[in-house]
């Protein structure tokens, strides 16, 4: 693998904020996978997700595994969901819009509980015992955005001529973006001057970047925990996470002069990422009743130690007009050159998390709770192999760089009317960027249904979550004295909707 193309790869893909490493394995990377964001049961949803002390629900096992003491009788849950993703994005003082929608499965588990009854429960201290495991998603990729706009300040094929005149042997070598750029003829070589680019910025170009991301990550949880004398709730969960992550980035600059015979039309730049990975975790947690109308919880989950493995592919097509039949070569304007598949391995450590919850019970009517979440994201570890232990200390510093400890909030609550049950909920996830112009925190809004017919019942769940992101299409860093040379930033403003079914059975 060639670790230097790689830290050189997000100046051409773009990033948040100012990130100019890998298009893999680098800050980017770090937080998507430890933002997360727990799709859980319809039940769940509708009230925000703040059950940290409310338990009973198969979706507590990932949040405080505490809950599963919480059941007095067996059950089974199923969760197909609808995801739907919208942005809004600005560059420039251009405005574009782009959706995604997926089907996905939030849960599908099963809880068995032995409770104590009759001479046994007065006896025993142990009232209830009970095994869950299932699976559940934690988080989910699933986003597209584009934006689109006129610049005259740089062009993207700066990032190939900073490459060659940082590596200027590098020309033939494909794996680089030297190569990319001299092998689709974005890049010349004249003996007085040396490598020089042929888009002319200084004329105008019209520039479209297009981001699709897919995947998400799945825990099967294990967990068991049971109830101490109707006071004191104890569980924990072993997660053995699988993640899956895939995206497909556009990057277009077009002439925007008008002049058909300037050697350049436009260039077309792609890139494609698949990341897999397996990981484990570990999740402890204890809720105790204050009082009959009022309880308190906490929990603390480890890290999830994941082995990852990428694979990506880059391409470049190129039209520059009379370019190459004017230096004796094929007259075919087009040209297309790509690079070889690179196949990464390596570890990642996503952060501790610690979450404080309590409750009111409104007798048999329902409730209202809240969970506070504290996660830093600046604690993100990569490792890589021997070979790349620079880069592996570039990369984990600039994490503590660009993040910082985030404050979570979830407020719900459920009213139940005999059979029928409503709920309401609110989310505030801490913006996690030092700096707060590269993003922001993400608001969730949530609502839902419930219906109970003796052994069976039926949930309905909606949340709409928004943030607000900046990015960069490509950034250039040449070699001194000339330096970092300004790109414009885009402003994304995303908007997610979680549509959920759930349908159960106890037993």
């Amino acid at each position: 693998m060639i670790r230097r193309t790689l830290l050189i790869a997000t100046i051409i893909i773009g990033a948040t904020g100012i990130s100019r490493r890998a298009s893999a394995q680098n800050e980017v990377d770090a937080l998507r996978y430890s933002l997360l964001s727990p799709q859980g049961t319809a039940r769940s949803i509708g009230f925000g997700g703040a059950l940290g002390a409310i338990g009973g629900d198969f979706s507590a096992l990932g949040v405080n595994p505490a809950g599963i003491g919480v059941y007095r009788t067996s059950e089974f849950t199923v969760t197909p969901s609808l995801k739907l993703s919208s942005s809004n994005s600005t560059y420039t003082g251009a405005a574009s819009a782009d959706n995604a929608t997926r089907f996905n499965f939030n849960n599908l588990g099963v809880v068995f509980t032995s409770a104590a009854e009759g001479r046994r429960y007065k006896n025993s201290k142990w009232k209830s015992a009970s095994f869950g495991i299932g699976v559940s998603r934690s988080a989910d990729f699933t986003s597209n955005h584009v934006y689109s706009g006129y610049n005259n300040t740089s062009s993207a094929s700066e990032v190939f001529l900073a490459d060659a005149i940082a590596y200027p042997d590098d020309y033939e070598n494909l794996a680089t973006f030297a190569g990319l750029g001299y092998g689709s003829y974005l890049l010349d070589y004249i003996d007085t001057i040396g490598y020089y680019k042929i888009p002319n910025y200084e004329t105008g170009l019209n520039q479209m970047r297009s981001v699709q991301q897919r995947g998400g990550i799945n825990d099967i949880n294990i967990s068991f925990g049971g109830n101490y004398e109707e006071k004191l709730m104890l569980g924990a969960t072993i997660g053995i996470a699988s993640l899956r992550y895939m995206s497909d980035i556009t990057l277009r600059e077009d002439d925007a002069s008008g002049n058909p015979d300037n050697d350049f039309n436009y260039f077309e730049y792609k890139e494609s990422l698949k990341t897999t990975g397996t990981g484990i975790n570990l999740k402890i947690g204890f809720i105790y009743n204050i009082t009959s109308n009022f309880r308190a919880g906490a929990a603390l989950h480890t890290p999830t130690f994941f082995g990852m493995n990428d694979v990506f592919n880059r391409s470049v097509t190129s039209h520059t007009e009379g370019f190459k039949a004017y230096l004796g070569e094929d007259p075919n304007p087009m040209t297309r050159v790509d690079a070889p598949t690179n196949e990464y391995q390596y570890s990642m450590i996503t952060p501790w998390r610690a979450v404080l919850s309590a409750a009111t019970i409104i007798g048999k009517r329902g409730f209202i709770s809240l969970d506070y979440e504290f996660v830093d994201y600046s604690s993100t570890r990569f490792s890589f192999d021997d070979l790349d232990s620079y880069y592996e200390q570039e990369v984990n510093n600039g994490i503590k760089t660009m993040y910082k400890g985030a404050s979570n909030l979830r407020l719900g609550g459920e009213v139940r009317f005999d059979f029928v049950m409503l709920r309401a909920g609110f989310g505030y996830y801490g913006n996690p960027y030092k700096t707060a112009a590269m993003g922001s925190e993400r608001l969730s809004y949530s609502a839902g249904v419930g219906f109970r017919f003796d052994n069976v019942f039926i949930d309905l769940g909606f949340s709409q979550t928004t943030a607000t992101a900046t990015e960069q299409p490509y950034a250039v860093v040449y070699p001194e004295p000339v330096g970092v040379i300004g790109v414009p930033t885009a402003t994304i403003k995303n908007s997610f909707s979680n549509i959920a079914l759930t349908t159960g059975i106890k037993f």
